[in-house]
Order: C-alpha cells, then sequence, then structure tokens
C-alpha cells in the first residue's frame, strides 16, 4: 500500500515566505475547522443520549440510596421510641412497687395514680392498647387473686433492624 502511495504523491508545495502566505494559511485552517465544526451532527444542540441515559443512571442511583437511608432512619427513630417507651413503663412500675409495696393492676392504674401522663404510644403498631403485660410472681404465702402486672413488653409483631422481635424486648 505505501509503495502506491509514494507512486501517486503530488509535488509538495512550499509555503510562501512572508505574511501574505501565513494570512492566508491561517484563513484557510480556521474556515476549514468552522466547516468542520459546523457539519458535525450534534454539534451545539445539546446533549448525546449516551450522555443523557448516564447523568439520569446516576441520578437513580444517588436518589435510590437517599431513600433507602431515609427509610431506615425512620424505622430506627421509631425503635429508639418504643424502647423509651418501654424503659419509662418499666421505671414507672418499680416506682409504683417501691411506694406501695405492691405492683400495679393494670397500666391505667399507673396513670391514674400519677405514675405515667398518659399511657405511651407503641410506635410500631401506633397504639395503646397493644402492649402485652406480664404478670408479677406470686408470693409465697400469699393468696391473692390479683398479682399485678411485674414488666411490659410490646405486642408488636415483626422483627427490628437488628434482628431482634419486638416482642421480645
Amino acid at each position: 500500500r505505501r509503495v502506491l502511495e509514494g507512486a501517486r504523491r503530488r509535488p509538495q508545495r512550499r509555503a510562501v515566505s512572508g505574511l501574505v502566505g501565513e494570512q492566508i494559511a491561517v484563513t484557510f485552517i480556521v474556515r476549514a475547522a468552522r466547516r468542520l465544526h459546523d457539519h458535525r451532527p450534534g454539534a451545539d444542540r445539546g446533549w448525546t443520549l449516551i450522555e443523557l441515559l448516564v447523568v439520569l443512571s446516576l441520578i437513580m442511583i444517588l436518589a435510590s440510596l437517599g431513600l433507602m437511608q431515609y427509610r431506615n432512619s425512620v424505622q430506627t427513630a421509631r425503635e429508639a421510641t418504643l424502647r423509651s417507651n418501654l424503659f419509662i413503663m418499666r421505671e414507672a412500675i418499680d416506682q409504683y412497687y417501691a411506694d406501695k409495696g405492691k405492683y400495679p393492676e393494670s397500666l391505667q392504674t399507673l396513670v391514674t395514680e400519677g405514675y405515667l401522663r398518659a399511657i405511651p404510644l407503641d410506635q410500631i403498631t401506633n397504639s395503646t392498647d397493644t402492649w402485652q403485660t406480664i404478670p408479677a410472681p406470686a408470693e409465697p404465702g400469699t393468696v391473692s387473686a390479683t398479682q399485678g402486672i411485674y414488666d411490659v413488653k410490646s405486642g408488636a409483631q415483626g422483627t427490628a433492624l437488628d434482628g431482634s422481635r419486638y416482642s421480645d424486648w
């Protein structure tokens, strides 16, 4: 191939020395560049399809990561509130026992006696009626029909983000 190309070579033109020749060469190059620029498909018209797809896919990936983080933060806040409510109710039960020498008969007793302002909301079930109460063990030598509430747990079904069950808290 090179042999054939070498045979077809035309004699090279030599640049004219001086300012006129350089101006003509620069003008020729500028005009040729403008023609190439103007005839290029899609030039100065906007984004190509590939560029749009890449940008949109990156936006979708970032949005999905943000949405997952948001959902996890909401669930973490609910679980933290549930743990706090359980701690507050257990402390109220312990204070009631320390003051009265017996366990309360119901969670409403803690409210009427002033140990709680209101029965806290279970953040997982969004109800105050789903709390599971654990009766106090019977003391030896007493034949009491009402034993009282010894502990309280959530009545929510399911597992937390750490893998434990809500009903085990």
